[in-house]
């Protein structure tokens, strides 16, 4: 069960930050004929100033979307600007064009959704990350936008103990597609029922370590790229995967809805409460489309208008404590 915590900001510190690039080359993936076959993953690490060995920040994963890299995902969503603030580390792992020519996570492919392929790629840079880094592994949050918003998915759910907590921007359900065309359609329209049937009992094939990551879902209502309709999709199977892994604490209970105005924008938020502990969030945003909410606009898929997502996901993710 995960553990509530304050997000207190910290001032900065003295001494640089630092924007770090690297590259994380992994040989556990099997290959044909069960050959041992390496596969490496670019990345960018940011540490906020003052950071040194002694600390255990928080880790940020955030997870670009199609047609993005990890600089102009960073930079979009000025998400180090907040890190810095808050004391946390931040990652961005980075798709490569030769597993996507767009760059886009394969979220759909079946390796990922038993928890294989690029899905347990991310997994192990993250561990490696952990390790090596200043970082407490029982504040590891995993953030995604648009594709990067259903590989994050697809890690909540295949990788849960290594989260503390998850905020999806404009994604998709986990298992809402087996293939790029089924990919395409639920984007567009929302998962088909049998996707649907399909995706709920994937879900449900848990391990006995699996926990429930507390999520947040974030969609813009004029999103005509991922139909809003998704969000609902992510809402409902994450309701029943909850109550599914943890059903001695009953059903979850949806407040009522919360209307807010930031940016000249109405956000519409529901909570998903299980004994009193706020297990899910939906933020839907009237007027937004397929963009980063608060983003810098000189680069792609970002609209600044408010609300702010980054700070929306920040103070949601880093309320939780993993257990260790």
């Amino acid at each position: 069960m995960r553990r509530w915590l304050p997000f207190i900001p910290r001032s900065r510190e003295k001494g640089r930050s630092r924007f770090l690039v690297a590259r994380f080359k992994d040989s556990h993936a099997a290959g044909l004929f069960g050959r041992s076959r390496r596969l490496e993953l670019e990345y960018r690490l940011y540490l906020p100033s003052g950071s040194s060995r002694r600390d255990a920040l928080p880790l940020i994963v955030m997870l670009h979307g199609c047609k993005q890299d990890s600089l102009s995902f960073a930079e979009g969503t000025r998400m180090n600007a907040l890190a810095e603030e808050g004391r946390c580390a931040v990652l961005y792992p980075e798709q490569s064009t030769r597993s996507n020519p767009l760059r886009c996570w394969n979220w759909f492919e079946s390796a990922s959704l038993e928890g294989h392929g690029e899905a347990a790629l991310i997994a192990r840079l993250i561990a490696r990350v952990t390790n090596r880094r200043p970082i407490d592994p029982r504040r590891v949050y995993v953030v995604g936008m648009s594709a990067g918003g259903a590989m994050a998915c697809v890690l909540a759910v295949r990788h849960s103990q290594l989260f503390a907590a998850c905020a999806i921007h404009s994604g998709v359900m986990f298992g809402a597609a087996t293939s790029p065309a089924q990919a395409l359609s639920a984007m567009r329209s929302g998962p088909s029922a049998a996707a649907v049937d399909t995706a709920r009992r994937l879900a449900r094939e848990t391990h006995e370590s699996a926990v429930m990551v507390p999520t947040l879902v974030i969609h813009g209502d004029r999103d005509a790229t991922v139909n809003p309709v998704n969000a609902d999709r992510i809402i409902e199977q994450l309701q029943a995967r909850a109550e599914f892994i943890d059903p001695t604490f009953g059903a979850l209970l949806a407040s009522g809805e919360r209307s807010t105005d930031s940016g000249g924008r109405t956000c519409r938020q529901h909570d998903y409460t299980q004994q009193g502990r706020i297990v899910l969030r939906k933020v839907l945003i009237e007027g937004l489309g397929h963009a980063w909410s608060g983003g810098d606009i000189r680069y792609e898929f970002n609209d600044d208008a408010g609300p702010d997502a980054s700070r929306l996901i920040l103070d949601f993710v880093l309320q939780y404590q993993g257990v260790s």
